[in-house]
């Protein structure tokens, strides 16, 4: 990731750019917006959403929305593959062999949970939850953005968060734990070095200063 951040910094300065404000939804601060979610229907859908979101390469608000059943299989008992079906970079669907995201741990088991107590069997895999537990429509890409902010305001997460946070927390903490820029540019689908760098956060840069301070 040292190749990234330096690539990083090039990019930026070519463009006049500065990476965007709202802070990276990395490890610690995900975990504590996943401990807000109890075990009621709500808990259980915002926890399989947040975790596919993150887990499958930081998606889009757009893609978590489109999600269904019918592109996702199960592998074995704790385990996933998705299948991206239409995103951003790739408008006409076509298949794509990176496409295929793998949801493993513990996004398997929250996807597992939710699976199993919502009832879903095809359509979209995330739907509004209306009042006596009943499934509502599909969820907008407004409402997975609703969710994060709910979420971050009940953990009381400090920083401005946002759907973004979760892409570009996939990004930094790919950087943390030593994830080659091929591997994390193939887990979010960019195609574009430059892009994916719009995603990064200073707390990279910052565990890197603190690492070679030693």
């Amino acid at each position: 990731m040292r190749e990234l951040f330096a690539r990083t910094r090039r990019a930026y300065a070519q463009r006049g750019a500065r990476p965007r404000k709202q802070r990276a939804l990395t490890k610690d601060p995900l975990q504590a917006l996943l401990a807000t979610c109890d075990e009621s229907l709500r808990g259980q859908r915002d926890r399989a959403l947040l975790l596919f979101a993150w887990a499958t390469g930081g998606r889009r608000r757009s893609e978590v929305a489109a999600a269904t059943m019918e592109n996702l299989r199960r592998v074995d008992a704790r385990s996933y593959l998705y299948t991206l079906a239409h995103s951003k970079t790739n408008q006409p669907g076509v298949e794509r062999p990176e496409d295929v995201k793998p949801l493993v741990g513990s996004a398997a088991a929250a996807m597992a949970a939710w699976l199993a107590a919502s009832g879903i069997k095809e359509g979209a895999l995330f739907r509004r939850i209306r009042k006596g537990g009943h499934l509502g429509e599909p969820l907008a890409p407004t409402a997975v953005r609703d969710i994060v902010k709910e979420r971050c305001a009940l953990a009381g997460v400090e920083g401005q968060f946002s759907e973004h946070s979760i892409r570009s927390g996939f990004v930094t903490e790919a950087g943390r734990q030593a994830m080659s820029l091929p591997e994390t540019m193939a887990m979010t689908g960019h195609h574009n070095v430059t892009t994916v760098m719009g995603y990064f956060r200073a707390e990279s840069a910052l565990d890197s200063v603190r690492r070679h301070a030693g």
